[in-house]
């Protein structure tokens, strides 16, 4: 089954997140009795603007992605500050995969046409393999990178705004794209103080800090 749009979920994140990181800050600077019930906004916007970043790696996010393919999360585990627990191809049986088609491909008839071919003939030999006997972890080597592949991410703050700053730029790749733009749409309204300077451009899945 050919997939057209990524899936992207919020598992966990750390409860009241914004009052934790304020708290850890101002106990750089032994202020603490200047919390109030409205204080943590002001005081991560401009902790964010100073460059003051340890203290939002007190919260951290968990996301569950889905409907994106083995490419995407080949790229997103590079970073090495997060952790991830992916659906193996060792022991889940890949013999109905879903596939995801590069737009750049859709778009072009001919290449759509070659595209679906490999993908039904990879397929038929994953089966052919597994019903001649092979187990599913050696079947796997002849898997597409278009295959989808679900995973779940968990990040402190800051390296989310780091995989955004990276993943959020016009030069990523459309898929990570995607699903990053997705991931920093929940971020903006679980931690507003911490993601709302970035600016959403829907046009092309980008997006960019306020200067």
């Amino acid at each position: 089954m050919e997939i057209n749009e990524p899936a992207v979920s919020l598992i966990a994140v750390t409860p009241d997140c914004e009052k934790v990181i304020e708290e850890a800050g101002r106990t750089c600077y032994l202020s603490l009795e200047r919390i109030t019930e409205s204080s943590s906004d002001n005081f991560i916007q401009a902790a964010v603007r100073r460059g003051h970043l340890s203290i939002i790696e007190h919260a951290s996010a968990t996301f569950r992605i889905s409907g994106a393919s083995r490419a995407f999360t080949h790229q997103i585990v590079r970073h090495r500050l997060a952790s991830f627990s992916q659906q193996s191809q060792r022991y889940v049986d890949e013999s109905d995969f879903s596939y995801i088609m590069p737009p750049g491909i859709k778009k072009n008839q001919k290449a759509a046409e070659i595209f679906r071919s490999h993908i039904e003939r990879t397929a038929s030999v994953y089966r052919e393999l597994r019903e001649a006997g092979a187990l599913k972890e050696d079947a796997r080597f002849v898997l597409p990178n278009a295959l989808e592949s679900e995973i779940v991410l968990t990040a402190n703050f800051r390296e989310l705004r780091t995989i955004f700053s990276l993943r959020l730029e016009k030069a990523a790749q459309w898929e990570i794209r995607r699903v990053c733009y997705k991931m920093l749409e929940i971020m903006q309204v679980e931690a507003p103080a911490v993601f709302g300077d970035f600016r959403l451009n829907p046009d092309d899945f980008t997006a960019t800090t306020k200067a």
